[in-house]
């Protein structure tokens, strides 16, 4: 940790940093010591309040009515100003709560059981396309990201909206555009962020609005006729609120899990003992998963905004003030979890936040978790042996600590 450099001078929201070194953890870690509630000014967006501890990030997400979402969910910075579209990410009550119940029940444990056999299915086949790839010598090499993390979450997510299978590829292209917008890889020729990221979600709202016309003359048992056809005290939702239930649930579902799936191979492969022990104790992959999570804490940031004048930890935060969640520092706290920055797929308890916490803790995060789990279970017990060949290529962002690329070699273990 550089300490001699001034806390102003530390580069804790710079999106191309994040796609050179990945998290600045040690960044964060100086800021929880010397600055929980710091004032950041060095950002290209406007300045705000980086909150770095777990226990004041628990505080403001606990409190929806002080801290405001639909102001500002993210902070403005790698996409020089744009901001999401209304989904339920950045609603407050009363419209939030109503919204969320209807799909609540859908992502229960209970709620998507009835479709753990599609989804093993679709999971169980990812694997086993990849592993006939391989030669007589039992070995491959493949980019995890293109093979297994990302065709898994777009299909699953995909099949539960009842979107048709050859447009799974669409969904796919269309978040790759609206969450790295920012990036090279995902840029379009002549278009800035802005334009990149609006283009998409316009070719995204278009596809969906056609969907839902569809759904309503001809449901089906998906999400997309279970939202056409549900009702708010008596009231058909709006059809801007319906288009932002589908942009988030294809965006969110995705996303995220991708880049839980691909960092948490990541974490095994650079921690060989803990994937030695992993494989030859299955029993332990639940808490694996909640270790994957805690370690890859995919989203970096979530915005709230101050409704009120108010004091976290003797800062003075003025009404109107945004603040920045950084749930990667909180999930390293050393006041809340023993040897934060060590890997243990045993570790409890774990209090991660991962997926959030309070109202806007993630509705998917049931389905994430049987995803991550399908993934694992099916691939780790069939490889001997497994190893980079490259370097992560992470994306440009300052809201998602996606990794773009991983590129592994591995051997079949013998049947």
């Amino acid at each position: 940790m550089n300490s001699l450099l001034q806390l102003d001078e530390l580069e804790i929201f710079n999106p191309s940093s994040f796609a050179k070194n990945g998290y600045p953890f040690e960044e964060w870690e100086r800021l929880r010591k010397e600055a929980p509630v710091f004032w950041c000014e060095k950002t290209d967006g406007p300045p705000f309040w980086a909150i770095t501890k777990h226990e004041d990030i628990c505080h403001i997400a606990k409190r929806p009515d002080e801290f405001l979402s639909a102001p500002m969910v993210i902070i403005p910075n790698d996409l020089s100003g744009v901001q999401p579209p209304e989904t339920l990410l950045s609603m407050d009550n009363p419209k939030h709560r109503p919204l969320r119940k209807l799909i609540s029940n859908r992502f229960t444990p209970n709620g998507i059981r009835k479709f753990h056999h599609n989804i093993d299915t679709i999971a169980r086949k990812i694997i086993e396309d990849l592993l006939a790839e391989c030669g007589s010598d039992r070995e491959g090499e493949c980019d995890f990201v293109e093979k297994i993390a990302a065709p898994l979450p777009i299909a699953v997510i995909a099949w539960l909206l009842g979107v048709p299978q050859e447009d799974w590829d669409l969904l796919y292209d269309w978040t790759n555009r609206i969450i790295g917008a920012g990036d090279p890889d995902f840029a379009v020729e002549g278009e800035d962020a802005n334009q990149s990221a609006n283009a998409a979600i316009i070719e995204t709202f278009t596809y969906f609005g056609q969907l839902i016309d569809e759904k309503m003359k001809n449901p089906e048992d998906d999400l997309v006729s279970h939202l056409a056809s549900a009702e708010v005290d008596g009231v058909k939702l709006d059809r801007n609120d319906l288009l932002g239930f589908c942009a988030l649930i294809m965006a969110a579902g995705n996303e995220t899990t991708r880049n839980a799936t691909t960092g948490g191979m990541l974490a095994l492969i650079e921690n060989p003992e803990q994937l030695r022990r992993l494989k030859s104790e299955p029993g332990l992959l639940d808490s694996a998963i909640e270790e994957v999570v805690r370690w890859t804490s995919p989203v970096i940031h979530f915005a709230r905004t101050a409704a009120q004048d108010c004091e976290i930890r003797g800062q003075k935060i003025k009404e109107g003030d945004a603040l920045g969640l950084f749930y990667p520092s909180a999930n390293r706290d050393e006041d809340v979890f023993e040897a934060p920055n060590s890997f243990r797929i045993d570790r409890k308890p774990n209090r991660h936040i991962g997926f959030g916490i309070g109202e806007h803790f993630c509705a998917g995060a049931h389905v994430a978790r049987l995803e991550i789990r399908m993934a694992y279970q099916y691939l780790l017990p069939r490889i001997e042996e497994i190893e980079l060949v490259g370097p992560p290529a992470r994306l440009r962002s300052t809201f998602v600590g996606g990794i773009k690329r991983l590129p592994i070699r591995f051997k079949v273990a013998q049947c």
